[in-house]
């Protein structure tokens, strides 16, 4: 049996309170990436598993660019069973819907209440806050994704950057 070096590639693995749904090829990532997901993908699967009762699904599919060749990088396109794309269309809608209530108790409320239930903004903010991902020299941290603009980390995102990253979360390390 020989050892895994760091340049070779691995499936990101199903864990306790998460799934993984897309076919193994489609995130062959490093050792080191594959044990970062599967840490931050436990750690959200159990959050929002209602008890550990369910695991939540995620679908990566293979990136375009060079760095995922090379597996230093991931791309996660859905969550519960939805695309992140729309997950996001459904954030949109609730802020559009909160904007026209003059009453701010209310607006948190409602604010509460889709952080709740939108997966896809909760995967965004588990990847933010317990990853640690990939910031070569000179460039941002590599996690983007739908609410990057609104969420960070990297606020300054270019709108050529955001609109490649409108459907799907990437991440690299």
């Amino acid at each position: 049996m020989s050892k895994r070096t760091c340049a070779e590639r691995v499936p990101v693995r199903s864990g306790k309170f998460f799934r993984i749904d897309s076919p193994p090829h489609h995130a062959l990532v490093t050792t080191e990436l594959a044990h970062e997901l599967q840490k931050v993908l436990e750690r959200f699967g159990f959050n929002v598993s209602k008890g550990g009762k369910l695991r939540v699904s995620i679908y990566f599919k293979p990136g375009i660019f060079g760095h995922h060749k090379v597996g230093r990088a991931a791309d996660i396109y859905a969550v519960g069973d939805r695309g992140l794309d729309e997950w996001k269309r459904l954030w949109d809608h609730a802020w559009q819907r909160w904007s026209c209530i003059p009453e701010l108790d209310i607006r948190r409320a409602l604010l509460m209440h889709e952080r709740s239930r939108n997966l896809g903004w909760q995967l965004y903010k588990a990847l933010q806050t317990c990853g640690r991902w990939s910031k070569p020299f000179g460039y941002p941290i590599q996690l983007f994704g739908p609410w990057t603009r609104s969420e960070g980390p990297w606020k300054q995102i270019s709108d050529f950057l955001l609109n490649a990253h409108r459907d799907h979360i990437h991440v690299a390390k």
